[in-house]
């Protein structure tokens, strides 16, 4: 992880705020986007070289009325505060680097695999924040094993998508998609923990510039739900419609369960599945 995500993520949230939107004359001598550092520091109240303190990294330790201030200014939703709120705590001096208590959880409880039983025959998929598959419906099953991610002894999303020729050809739309999961995976996993700095190495290194580059940006939230266009070998392109349901539990495990978007993906995927034409709607939206 960068070094200074909290003061990279400030100075971006700062940039994407146009004057006008918090009642300030946009001016015609703005050298930068959105707000200018004094104009945020006035707005949340503090002084302007506290504000460049924070942003440059050399002060990181703002208190929660600073972070709900500068949250305030920014106009932040509400994943943006939780993802404030995390980024100053993985960079405080006070952060937590005990490894057991950040490490990613394989265990799967009773009640998610029966939620997983009743989704079939839906794709659909249990992740933990490092993105290892923990479990999987048989729907996701003959969807993804065609496409390679099931291949390894543990499956992990992140390694295939980096690092695994076939994904840029499953996924013509592979640069928003590494976007995203890379989103994903820092919003998972704020805290220093030698799984995670092992996967950073070894993807650094076998992924190069495609996963450093997206490690060293600025970070961002990931996508809840959305669509996927995914090129299938057996079964050609696929219009899938997703969701991103996080389980309400310390163990930073998820499940992504993937759905036809249009007729001819509800076809393909029954065919896949071997099942009667309409088992799996379309949902359109």
């Amino acid at each position: 992880m960068g070094d200074n995500e909290l003061g990279t993520f400030l100075r971006a949230c700062r940039e994407a705020v146009a004057p006008a939107d918090v009642g300030l004359p946009a001016g015609a001598r703005r050298r930068t986007p959105g707000l200018r550092r004094s104009e945020l520091a006035t707005l949340a109240g503090v002084s302007s070289e506290y504000l460049t303190r924070l942003e440059q990294g050399r002060d990181r330790n703002p208190s929660p009325s600073v972070l709900g201030a500068l949250a305030d200014a920014l106009r932040l939703d509400t994943g943006e505060r939780l993802l404030l709120r995390r980024l100053a705590k993985a960079s405080g001096a006070d952060a937590v680097f005990c490894s057991g208590a950040t490490a990613p959880s394989y265990a799967v409880r009773p009640t998610v695999r029966a939620l997983l039983d009743r989704l079939e025959p839906t794709p659909a998929v249990l992740v933990n924040w490092v993105g290892d598959i923990l479990a999987h419906t048989a729907g996701y099953a003959r969807f993804a094993a065609p496409l390679g991610i099931l291949d390894a002894d543990q499956p992990n999303v992140v390694r295939y998508l980096f690092t695994d020729e076939r994904a840029r050809t499953v996924h013509p739309d592979w640069d928003r998609v590494a976007d995203d999961q890379m989103a994903r995976f820092r919003q998972g996993a704020p805290l220093p923990d030698p799984q995670v700095a092992a996967l950073i190495d070894e993807l650094t290194v076998t992924a190069g510039a495609p996963f450093a580059d997206r490690l060293a940006a600025s970070p961002t939230l990931p996508r809840r739900g959305g669509h996927d266009l995914v090129v299938h070998p057996e079964v050609g392109p696929l219009r899938l419609s997703y969701e991103s349901l996080s389980l309400p539990d310390a163990d930073g495990q998820t499940i992504l369960v993937h759905l036809p978007a249009d007729e001819a993906t509800s076809a393909a995927l029954d065919r896949l599945n071997g099942r009667t034409p309409g088992t799996l709607r379309a949902v359109n939206g």
